[in-house]
């Protein structure tokens, strides 16, 4: 028998061990080679694109020959105003991609001796750089459809009289979400948060091709899918996957990927960020089969490419400014 990839070497290409034992100059020349691939490292300034500079040894800064501004390795990226070292932050990206069911904030804050909300600041500003992967991707072959509830858990009352039915629509939490993914075989996942799962039929009529092969299970409001494409429908009730390759596995492992990562490790993710989770699982998903080093300098490559995250820079000051 085979041995799975995750369990060979090939999938260990990279370790906490040895970032540290790099040190904090090897760590900082990866991010000088990853954030300026086109120069093999050389500083570009970020405001004006000149190549002249001055090294500012002492603090690892430049200041460009032509408009003077002084700036560095990580300025105008997702790491702007960073306040750890590039070890810490090389060892944050590998940890994150090191756990393939999710991390939570609290066991990443005790692994790097960090505030809980640096940890979880981090984590959102990495899975908001990963997202950017698909933000465009268009569907054209082999497509599975399908979406899952998650959040909105309403307690039932300590006395059996006063419990509501939690079926009915009226006593269900206003917070509840379902994510509607789209997920191409052999190709990428994308998903969405939505109120109701109908809402998948506009979403897959905007980023999938006519000319694409759609699969989806027995509910009704996927009926509408056959007017604009060809569909392979599967009723669940019956069974899982017919032999002609009509099924909807490939969705279903990404959600059952999703579900270990919401219960097994958060516990808890409000709606308001589900979003962030559902990218963080897709993308996961869709690079399972890389080893840990590529997914990490991948990640570490489209974060320094990534602009200053408006969504997450100065969160919490936010907050407490409210």
């Amino acid at each position: 028998m085979a041995q799975h990839f995750l369990l060979s070497a090939e999938a260990r290409t990279l370790s906490l061990k040895e970032i540290y034992k790099g040190g904090e100059g090897k760590a900082y020349e990866t991010f000088r080679k990853l954030r300026w691939q086109q120069t093999e490292g050389q500083p570009v300034c970020p405001k004006c694109g000149c190549l002249d500079h001055y090294e500012i040894s002492t603090r690892r800064k430049f200041k460009c020959a032509a408009c003077h501004a002084q700036f560095s390795v990580t300025s105008g990226t997702i790491f702007a105003s960073r306040k750890l070292g590039f070890c810490d932050l090389l060892a944050v990206i590998c940890i994150f991609v090191n756990a393939s069911k999710g991390l939570s904030a609290l066991q990443l804050s005790r692994d790097l001796d960090v505030q809980y909300k640096t940890a979880w600041v981090m984590a959102h500003k990495l899975r908001e750089a990963l997202a950017v992967e698909t933000a465009d991707e268009i569907f054209d072959g082999e497509v599975e459809i399908d979406g899952a509830y998650f959040g909105g858990h309403v307690r039932p009352e300590n006395r059996k009289e006063d419990r509501k039915d939690r079926r009915f629509k009226s006593n269900q939490s206003d917070r509840r979400r379902v994510v509607i993914a789209l997920r191409e075989r052999q190709g990428r996942t994308i998903t969405f948060v939505r109120k109701t799962e109908a809402e998948g039929v506009e979403i897959a009529k905007a980023r999938v091709t006519a000319k694409a092969m759609i699969f989806a299970d027995e509910a009704t409001h996927w009926d509408a899918l056959e007017m604009h494409y060809d569909t392979g429908r599967i009723n669940h009730s019956e069974l899982y996957s017919e032999c002609n390759g009509k099924h909807t596995n490939g969705v279903e492992s990404y959600f059952s990927r999703l579900r270990r990562m919401v219960q097994g490790q958060h516990h808890h993710v409000s709606h308001k960020y589900l979003y962030q989770y559902a990218n963080h699982a897709a993308w996961m998903e869709d690079h399972r089969r890389r080893s840990n080093g590529a997914n990490a300098f991948s990640l570490l490559g489209g974060s320094l490419a990534h602009p200053v995250s408006r969504t997450w820079k100065g969160y919490w000051q936010r907050a407490n400014a409210a």
